[in-house]
C-alpha cells in the first residue's frame, strides 16, 4: 500500500462534522466489508460503528482525512483518521488549544485501530499529534470487542491530551534565544527535507521555517517557537529559488496520513528535548 495523498476537512473546525461530511471526506471509513486480502480471523468493524458509538459517548468528530492507494481495488478500504473533541474537553482550553482524540484505522489490513493524543490551535487549520514519549498511544486489533475497546481507549486518550496541554503551557514560559529557535529550525529542516541517507538537498532554508504566519506567533517562547516551524513544515507554501534548475520551488502541504503523524512527532520530540535543555 502506497500513501501518497489524504484528503482532509475544512480550515478551523470550530464546528463538529456531521456523518454525512466525514463520508464525503473519508469514504473508507464507511466500508460496508473488509478487504478480500483478510481471513476469516479478521473481525471487520466498519470505522462507521464505531464513529457512531463514539458520538454516543459524546465524542465529535471535527476532521477527516483519507489516504489514496495506487493498488486497483485497495482505495475504498485505505488509511483514514479521524479527529474527535469530546463534550467535557471542548472547553478545556490551554490559551487558543483543546485536546482531542485522533483515531486511525483502515479495512485493507494496514492498520489496526489506533489511538493518538492530539491538539488542536483554535488560530490555525492544523491538528497536532502528540509524540508517545508524552503520552502513548493505544494499538486496538480487529478482534474481539473492538466498540468498547475504541471507546474505552479514547476516554483513556483525551485525558492523556489534557495533560499534554499542561505541557504546552510551560513551553509558552520558555523563551529561546535567537539561536536557540535557529537549532531548533534547522533540526526541523532535517527532519522534513533529509534524504534516507540525511541529506538536505532544497532551496529552503531552516530561518524560513521560523517565519509566522500570524501575529499571534511572534513571540519568541518555545510553544509559539514549536508552532511556526510545525505549521510551515506541513502546511507548506515555502518559496524558493533552485539555482542549479534555475527554477522557483515551493513546498507542498503534507496529506499522506502517516508522514503528517511521523512528522508532528518527530516535531514534537524536538520540542520536549528543547525543553529539558532550558530547564536543566
Amino acid at each position: 500500500m502506497i500513501f501518497h495523498s489524504a484528503r482532509f476537512a475544512g480550515a478551523r473546525q470550530s464546528t463538529a462534522l456531521t456523518l454525512d461530511a466525514v463520508r464525503a471526506i473519508a469514504p473508507s471509513a464507511f466500508a460496508t466489508t473488509a478487504h478480500e486480502s483478510r481471513s476469516d480471523r479478521y473481525t471487520y468493524i466498519p470505522t462507521s460503528t464505531v464513529i457512531e458509538a463514539m458520538m454516543r459517548e459524546g465524542f465529535q468528530p471535527f476532521k477527516a482525512a483519507q489516504g489514496n492507494s495506487r493498488i486497483e481495488g485497495k482505495r475504498e478500504y485505505t488509511k483514514h483518521m479521524i479527529r474527535f473533541r469530546h463534550q467535557s474537553a471542548i472547553e478545556v482550553k490551554v490559551g487558543d488549544s483543546v485536546p482531542e482524540v485522533v483515531l486511525i484505522n483502515s479495512h485493507d489490513g494496514t492498520s489496526a485501530y489506533k489511538l493518538i493524543a492530539g491538539i488542536f490551535r483554535l488560530v490555525c487549520s492544523n491538528g497536532l499529534v502528540v509524540a508517545e514519549s508524552t503520552t502513548g498511544s493505544l494499538n486496538i486489533a480487529h478482534k474481539g470487542d473492538v466498540v468498547a475497546n475504541v471507546i474505552e481507549g479514547s476516554f483513556q486518550i483525551v485525558d492523556e491530551s489534557r495533560k499534554a496541554l499542561g505541557v504546552t503551557e510551560n513551553w509558552s514560559r520558555l523563551q529561546l534565544t535567537s539561536g536557540e529557535q535557529q537549532a531548533f529550525a534547522e533540526a526541523a529542516h532535517v527532519v522534513r527535507f533529509a534524504d534516507s541517507e540525511g541529506k538536505v538537498e532544497t532551496p529552503i532554508t531552516a530561518a524560513q521555517l521560523l517565519r509566522p504566519r500570524r501575529s499571534e506567533d511572534t513571540n519568541s517562547d518555545l510553544w509559539r517557537t514549536f508552532n511556526r516551524v510545525q505549521e510551515n513544515v506541513v502546511r507548506g507554501g515555502i518559496h524558493g529559488y533552485d539555482s542549479t534548475a534555475r527554477r522557483r520551488v515551493s513546498t507542498r502541504e503534507v496529506k499522506g496520513i502517516d508522514q503528517d503523524v511521523k512528522l508532528n512527532r518527530a516535531l514534537w520530540t524536538l520540542a520536549e528535548r528543547m525543553a529539558e535543555l532550558k530547564s536543566a
